[in-house]
């Protein structure tokens, strides 16, 4: 039993720090031979928490011992076959303990109040905001100026990108981190970092920031060292003496970059080997297969936790794991690997969540919440990404029946997690369309997506689209895209024609993807700038260090005159702000759309309309989207058959007519029917 009596006693002391960690109530959790494990990495634990109040030393064994075997389980396969594999656990375990000594209180606390409410991300309420820190407000600290204008939105999710330090010049968008540790010297200090989490906790807002988990920047000190010679660091990366293995490697890899970074390997002219580079030539891949590169991952991760970041965006984290023969993608050992760092948040900083940026194929994306053995234990959150695809799909074809079939494929996902539901980011669109889903509704898979990165650059008649082909693969005929949401949609292209009508089509296309990301139950992420409708930024040719990378396009710098406008209905400024605002607001008084919900696509049989079901004990909602210019008309049998008894939509505040099972909805209309 845990002591009760917290008395500060000598004695009383003495017998709480000898309480076993793994007491009978986690017996069962633990088998014969991670308690063996535990065992032995706890002998050194005691001393490490020696400094701390007998109540945090407890929490800490406690914590350890529900979720040691999910660590165990997810590192035994990785590096099991290793003879100092138990070293390696001694090590880890003492690593976690003393940053839980380092932990400062309040963050503690954060740690009890995630403890008590671990759904607290999945929650109707949240609402993310993303945007490159120096396009935003230039420092961290100028950051704190804007305070006001995020909680003004019911921002309570806040992505900072690019905050740590990385390569000069060109960067990958900071990308290329040279410094896990430091905050850019662009943008402040770490005790800027550490200020700005604290003010926006105490508003209720969590920070996310990225962790560059595939490779690191050719000028990190660990890449230095290896330049140089030093055998220990150069088992961090992977680095061969000629080409036998690389070219073994090449002829089932993909190329992320081909335009710019063709091929996946690098020769090193300091070294004389080839090393793995699957993005850039100055970002090398590092090897996971080296415990030594997770324990420096690990201490990374908790440093900045210990800061007041709340949530890691895991970045590339499809690639960490290389296998002869295969594309060395979505191994079997990035999942284990992930289970094992989310494993390692849960004991040492609970507060913390994971998210996994994998842009992948539906069929791969659904494991990154973990399936199987590793079901729930892998990430808190990852990227719709197919969400996003099919909603340009659908707006350029005006058709939602592959939009209906792929989504309808997806598998129920775990209900401890949440989908990042989104429209764009800060990278390009890739058609992430499997071609027997195209084929199932009558399309070429490879047509389609010709026809997408078409008519999305403007290029198809009669698009009203203003973007651009990113990464033209000529092997494959693989063109992503570029742009801004407010572009994308047509705002660009209307206001260039000075067409008022165009202007009203283009807002309205914006505001129903705003609603289908807000509507589907997950945590929507709004970038930078869309909600005042940002256009693309074709000034980034000027800038060197941007010039060669055309994803700085839809990167604008914000435009604060332009929000200064947000409350003006007469401006379109006014009318997107406005017009988000109140999807916000209905969608934080909806409790169908919490995430640990189901959501289910329901199949109209209109080929112009998408609508999901969001079960809930209160009873359903339903959401319907006209991805239209015209007026539909749609048949409410399959509504009735969700669950929905009465129509009233919850957007508008109305009873909708029903004439002859029929309702009305006008173009691009949304409408959350309860």
């Amino acid at each position: 039993m845990i002591q009760q009596d917290f008395s500060t006693s000598e004695q009383a002391a003495e017998e709480s720090v000898k309480v076993s960690a793994f007491r009978h109530r986690h017996a069962h959790l633990l088998s014969a031979a991670a308690l063996a494990c535990l065992q032995k990495a706890n002998s050194g634990v005691e001393s490490a928490l020696s400094t701390l109040e007998v109540r945090d030393q407890q929490l800490f064994r406690l914590r350890l011992a529900r979720w040691f075997q999910n660590l165990y389980e997810g590192l035994l396969p990785v590096y099991g076959q290793r003879a100092d594999f138990d070293d390696f656990m001694e090590r880890l375990v003492l690593l976690m303990a003393r940053h839980y000594v380092q932990r400062p209180d309040e963050l503690k606390v954060l740690d009890v109040e995630r403890d008590l409410e671990p759904d607290w991300f999945q929650h109707e309420s949240m609402l993310g905001y993303v945007f490159y820190v120096e396009q935003f407000a230039g420092k961290l600290s100028k950051v704190r100026d804007h305070l006001d204008y995020l909680e003004e939105m019911g921002t309570s999710y806040v992505h900072l990108m690019k905050v740590m330090q990385s390569r000069d010049g060109e960067n990958d968008g900071g990308y290329a981190v040279t410094d896990y540790r430091s905050v850019d010297a662009s943008l402040g200090t770490n005790e800027d970092l550490e200020s700005l989490c604290a003010d926006l906790r105490a508003r209720g807002m969590s920070v996310c920031i990225d962790l560059v988990l595939n490779h690191c920047a050719q000028e990190h000190p660990w890449a230095l060292a290896a330049q140089g010679g030093d055998a220990r660091y150069q088992d961090y990366f992977y680095m061969y003496d000629d080409r036998s293995l690389p070219d073994a490697f090449e002829r089932t890899l993909p190329e992320v970059f081909p335009e710019f970074a063709p091929g996946n390997f690098t020769l090193d002219e300091n070294s004389g080997k080839w090393v793995w580079t699957t993005f850039n030539h100055f970002q090398w891949d590092l090897n996971w297969s080296n415990p030594e590169v997770f324990l420096e991952i690990v201490e990374v991760m908790f440093d900045l936790a210990n800061q007041g970041v709340e949530v890691f965006r895991l970045d590339a984290v499809a690639f960490m794991w290389k296998r002869m023969g295969t594309d060395s993608q979505n191994q079997e050992e990035v999942f284990d690997l992930m289970q094992a760092l989310r494993t390692c948040s849960r004991i040492t900083t609970p507060a913390v969540a994971h998210k996994a940026e994998a842009i992948v194929a539906p069929d791969d994306l659904i494991r990154y919440f973990g399936v199987g053995r590793h079901h729930g234990k892998v990430s808190n959150f990852a990227y719709h990404n197919s969400l996003m695809v099919q909603f340009w799909s659908s707006l350029a074809s005006r058709d939602t029946r592959l939009m209906t079939r792929a989504l309808s494929e997806f598998p129920r996902t775990p209900n401890s997690i949440a989908w990042g539901t989104y429209l764009r980011c800060h990278d390009d669109i890739g058609w992430a369309i499997a071609d027997d889903d195209a084929e199932s509704v009558g399309l070429n898979g490879a047509a389609h997506r010709h026809f997408l990165s078409s008519f999305y650059s403007g290029e198809f008649e009669g698009s009203f689209a203003r973007g651009g082909v990113f990464q033209f693969n000529k092997a494959n005929g693989d063109r992503r895209i570029n742009g801004t949401l407010a572009s994308l949609s047509g705002l660009e292209q209307a206001i260039e024609w000075g067409n008022p009508e165009l202007v009203d089509l283009a807002i309205e296309r914006i505001l129903l993807g705003h609603a289908l990301i807000c509507g589907f139950g997950g945590l929507p992420l709004i970038y930078m700038g869309d909600e005042l409708g940002l256009l693309n930024d074709y000034r980034y040719v000027d800038i060197a260090e941007h010039a060669g990378d055309s994803r700085w396009m839809h990167r604008p710098a914000m435009d604060w005159d332009r929000a200064d406008r947000r409350h003006d209905l007469n401006t379109i400024e006014g009318r997107l702000y406005t017009g988000l605002s109140h999807i916000i607001r209905v969608r934080r008084k909806t409790s169908q759309l919490n995430a640990r919900y189901d959501t289910d696509i329901v199949d109209t049989g209109h080929p112009h309309v998408f609508a999901i079901a969001n079960r809930h004990p209160l009873g359903t909602l339903a959401c319907v989207y006209n991805f239209t210019e015209s007026t539909q008309y749609l048949n409410v049998q399959p509504l009735y058959e969700s669950g929905i008894v009465e129509l009233y939509d919850k957007l508008s505040a109305r009873e909708i007519n029903v004439y002859n099972d029929v309702i009305e909805l006008s173009p691009y209309a949304r409408l959350w029917v309860t």
